[in-house]
């Protein structure tokens, strides 16, 4: 049993609890904060808010009176808290409370706190600056307005005055495009905490922002929070619902922490995916709960245009102690990943009614720095997950998805278009009621998956599963209950791999180069 300080701001702290559970503790536990019962925790990732400033704390882990585990830590100093109450806001779901809550923003010195308490806050955009944190306090709801006419547009590119250089601030699917600003939107700001027990509610669902999702109407669809090259941000205990598109996408950015979090959307939403970190750095994602209409994490860098000219990565990603559900993909890498996706790492996370835990997915022309690479799943838990990993190298996404040359299985000639995928890894994983297949991997005919490792993984099948197509590619039929097939790869590599309840043969292979079979 441990305990460990992930985060500590002013007013709240985010621990760890490891006691072999992965986003549930294996059992409930109670939590004494200097002396005094600070409330129960059944999660592996705890925070605690309602901390004065520059205080010194011990905080007790128990079973019962039995003392498990304890820390001590000191919470940051602060300048002064902006109640936006003062600040003229109502919170009473009707009045637009906007201009009140970025005033209070705008006004907050270096080291300050914007506090919004209990309430219903109905708001268009509101935008960070640095060096501040913005607090939404437990029974605090900021409501998205539903008429997009009144939100603000980024453009998806400015050309400088010189016409030597360009601003790039909206962003759609991997392209610089216009896109409706976010409820919460950042660019260019550092050293921001967002926490909170509130909710910040995109209300898409009384709005029109699903219907005709892929027609765009002024500008493309914003999202519940956007971090344009932004630096060193800790978004801490928040709940996210609703959002008219992608939830959380921080883009170009560095140096984040997403901890405690909840994203939801209805299982029907459009492109409702939950975390999308796109050509970030240094990004951890810890204890995390999703359940929505689209992957529930998808890593990305960028189409052609931003893959090629930036060449920037998406890599070192650590994701732990998450829950995913009721999602496309548990984690996907792809398919907007023209700069690269590597150095990713995913443990003690448990993958419940995803179509996919793991899905990759991309296609020619994504091009030569679309590399995907060192991608880990370690000890990671997955029930009834339609295709517990998937490799998709022709996938038929944009306008020529369907075209011979990117579906043709001859080989094509390797240039400044192909991808390459290279290694990944799934070590000490359990899949129980696997629906479709074990896995599918379909790399290119010139370019084959590099390396595939499943070490300590094993699988049951569930007979009343649901058939599915395991990836999107021309000719692929539904599949239910089949072992794992395998196209165009160079090594796979299985150690201790064990199925039960498979129709057919455990592995179905098609120019694989070499076979390590052990246990």
């Amino acid at each position: 049993m441990q305990l460990e300080s992930i985060f500590v701001s002013a007013r709240s702290a985010t621990v760890l609890i490891s006691d072999g559970g992965l986003y549930h503790t294996l059992k409930p536990y109670r939590l004494r904060l200097n002396g005094e019962c600070f409330g129960e925790t059944e999660k592996t990732v705890t925070s605690l808010f309602g901390l004065w400033p520059d205080t010194d704390y011990r905080l007790e882990l128990l079973e019962g009176e039995t003392l498990l585990a304890e820390l001590s830590f000191h919470t940051a100093g602060e300048s002064c808290t902006l109640n936006v109450r003062r600040f003229g806001a109502v919170g009473d779901g009707e009045h637009d409370d906007t201009t009140a809550i970025q005033s209070a923003i705008l006004c907050c010195p270096e080291g300050g706190r914007v506090l919004i308490p209990a309430g219903d806050y109905r708001v268009t955009p509101i935008f960070l600056k640095s060096h501040i944190t913005l607090e939404v306090q437990k029974g605090a709801t900021l409501l998205l307005d539903t008429d997009r006419s009144r939100f603000p547009i980024l453009p998806g590119m400015v050309q400088s005055t010189d016409e030597t250089d360009d601003y790039n601030y909206g962003s759609w699917e991997g392209n610089p495009l216009d896109m409706f600003a976010a409820a919460i939107t950042g660019v260019d700001v550092e050293d921001v905490t967002l926490c909170g027990e509130g909710l910040i509610d995109g209300q898409a669902q009384k709005s029109d922002w699903w219907q005709s999702h892929r027609v765009r109407r002024g500008a493309w669809r914003g999202r519940l929070l956007f971090l344009n090259r932004c630096r060193n941000i800790t978004v801490q205990g928040l709940s996210f619902a609703n959002s008219p598109s992608w939830n959380l996408h921080p883009y170009f950015s560095d140096d984040l922490r997403f901890l405690d979090i909840s994203v939801t959307a209805p299982a029907d939403s459009p492109n409702t995916d939950g975390f999308d970190p796109e050509s970030c750095r240094n990004v951890l994602l810890l204890g995390a709960h999703f359940s929505l209409g689209d992957d529930c994490i998808a890593l990305k860098a960028g189409k052609i245009y931003m893959g090629r000219r930036y060449r920037r990565a998406c890599e070192h990603i650590r994701i732990s102690h998450c829950l995913m559900e009721n999602g496309h993909g548990g984690m996907t890498a792809g398919s907007e990943m023209a700069g690269g996706v590597r150095d990713v790492q995913v443990s003690h996370c448990l993958m419940r009614n995803t179509d996919r835990g793991l899905r990759i997915k991309t296609r020619r022309g994504r091009g030569k720095d679309g590399v995907i690479d060192d991608i880990v799943f370690d000890n990671v838990r997955m029930e009834k997950v339609g295709a517990p990993f998937t490799v998709n190298c022709l996938y038929y996404c944009d306008p020529d998805g369907h075209s011979d040359w990117v579906q043709s299985r001859q080989p094509a000639p390797v240039d400044d278009s192909t991808p390459y995928v290279g290694s990944i890894t799934f070590r000490n994983v359990t899949v129980e009621g696997c629906g479709a297949c074990a896995g599918y991997l379909l790399g290119l005919p010139e370019q084959p998956v590099e390396r595939l490792t499943l070490e300590n993984v094993s699988f049951t099948f569930d007979p009343n599963g649901k058939p599915m197509a395991p990836v999107m590619a021309e000719g692929i039929e539904t599949c239910l209950n089949r072992g794992l097939e395998a196209h165009f790869v160079r090594e796979l590599v299985l150690r201790n791999v064990t199925m039960q309840g498979q129709q057919g043969e455990e592995l179905v292979l098609e120019q694989v180069e070499k076979v390590v079979r052990e246990g």
